[in-house]
Order: C-alpha cells, then structure tokens, then sequence
C-alpha cells in the first residue's frame, strides 16, 4: 500500500510569501492538521535559513519529532534538503563545498535517529549542473558521507532538470544501492519530458513521487490544471510495481483553508493510488 504524505509547509500559512518553506512557527502544529486530512506522513523540509535551528539538527527538536509521530500516527520518511539548492556544493570556494558535505553528514546521523528512509537533494535552479566538471564534484562530495550513509542505511535521493538517459547515467554513476531518484511529475511536465520514458529509464532508483501539476515552461498550478498526465504517469509507476510514497506538493490553495486544500488533493490522489496500484 502507498503512503501518502505532504511537504512541510503545505498546512500552515506561507512563511514570508514563499510557497515552500520550513514553517518555523507551526510546524508542530501540522501533525494534527495532517492526521485530521487522514495524511501518512510529512517531508520534512531542512533549508538554510538558520538552519541550525531546525529540530531536525537539536536534541530537543528531534525528541519533539518523535513524540509527535507517536501522538498522531503521521510519520516523517523523508527529508527535502532544500539546504543543497541554496547551498549547493558546485560553484562555490572549496571551503564553502566542504562545509556543505559536513551539514549532510549531520543530517544523516538526524535522519537515523528519527528513523527516517531518506535525504532528497534538489539538484536544480541554483543548483542544477551544467557542465561535466560540475557533476563531477556533486558525485564526489556525495561519496564523501556514502560511508555514513551505509552505516545508518540512509538513502540518498535525487531531483534533477536531467532528461531520462543523463539522469540514468549520473544515478549509475554511484554504483551504489542506497543512491534513488525522487520523481517529480509536475516539473517533469514542465520541462516536457515524457513521462513513460523517464520512469523506464531510471524507475528502478524512484524511491519517492512529489504530487504537482505545472505548465509547459511555466509554474506550478492546482492539479489537472497544468500539463501533467496524471493517468499515464500512475500506469507507468504500476508497469514497475512502485511501492513508495507520493508526497502532495501541489500549489498552494486559498490562506487559511490549507486542511480543506490538501484533504481534496489527497482525493484525488487516493483514487488514482487505488485504481493504477492497489490491485
């Protein structure tokens, strides 16, 4: 059975106007809100916006996590690393890099004591790499905590703007089973791939699905409002068996009805879970 989950945020109004951002003064808050919609879990987002703060990296915060997983049943599997996009690992002085590589080793050793499946790296916008050179240095500075990551049993997730065959090779390239590629339909939309191709090029490393719709060259939009095939992904996902979550990362509704957004969002969701993969 697929879980299904939102991002962090999504449940409480926006934080500075942005659409995505880690809800520093309600963030507890959204467990309840999540179990009342009837969600699984939360994608916890870690950003660097005093990023040191976030309970994800203090004692206090993380036994603060885990008593609200117990209290509510909503858990937290995945943690989107917004930190990497603003902070990425190419295009900046070595020291720079190298103190990147030691925030994702802290938010390793966070993610094994919350019981957590996985870390999500976007590699685009600010982050995405354009040249050789550059996804040389993303490789190397990712198998630089590889170790850590084997020790606890973390995964490692992947977003690139990569059409299917580029984004295949720079997965293999790591030649490593904890290395996963986090599939998001509405940005693959938005760049126009086709959605059949991609998930059978590289759908055996898909370890997570984000829920969005976005136009062609354009936003992100409510869902079936945009150039997302929602019928053909979800076939595709069934042709390789897909047993992991879909996180609703979908545009953000009207202030102050987040739960009603959501609860109609996940709807639509269950249903297309129930009748492409839950057979």
């Amino acid at each position: 059975m697929n879980k299904i989950g939102i991002i962090q945020g999504r449940l409480s109004l926006p934080v500075d106007g942005k659409i995505q951002a880690f809800p520093r003064d309600t963030w507890q808050e959204e467990f309840e809100k999540a179990k009342e919609v009837g969600l699984d879990s939360i994608e916890f987002i870690f950003e660097d916006d005093n990023y040191q703060n976030n309970p994800l990296l203090t004692d206090s915060g993380r036994q603060e996590i885990q008593n609200l997983i117990k209290r509510t049943g909503v858990g937290v599997d995945h943690i989107l690393a917004d930190f990497f996009m603003q902070r990425p690992f190419i295009r900046v002085s070595e020291k720079e890099r190298l103190e990147s590589v030691e925030v994702l080793k802290k938010l390793i050793t966070a993610a094994w004591q919350l019981g957590v499946i996985g870390i999500e790296i976007p590699l685009v916008d600010n982050s995405e790499m354009k040249t050789e050179e550059e996804i040389k240095v993303v490789v190397d500075s990712v198998k630089e905590v590889l170790p850590l990551a084997r020790e606890h049993k973390i995964e490692i997730g992947f977003e690139t703007s990569f059409p299917p065959g580029p984004f295949l090779d720079f997965l293999s390239s790591f030649n490593d089973p904890l290395i996963k590629a986090n599939y998001d339909i509405g940005n693959s939309a938005c760049l126009g791939y086709d959605t059949n191709e991609e998930i059978a090029a590289y759908g055996k490393f898909i370890s997570n699905v984000h829920i969005k719709d976005r136009l062609l060259g354009g936003s992100t939009v409510p869902l079936v409002a945009g150039n997302a095939d929602f019928i053909k992904t979800f076939h595709a996902l069934s042709e390789i068996n897909y047993r992991g979550p879909f996180i609703l990362q979908v545009a953000r509704g009207e202030d102050g009805k987040e739960v009603d957004t959501a609860r109609h969002n996940l709807a639509y969701v269950k249903n297309l879970v129930g009748r492409h993969l839950n057979h």
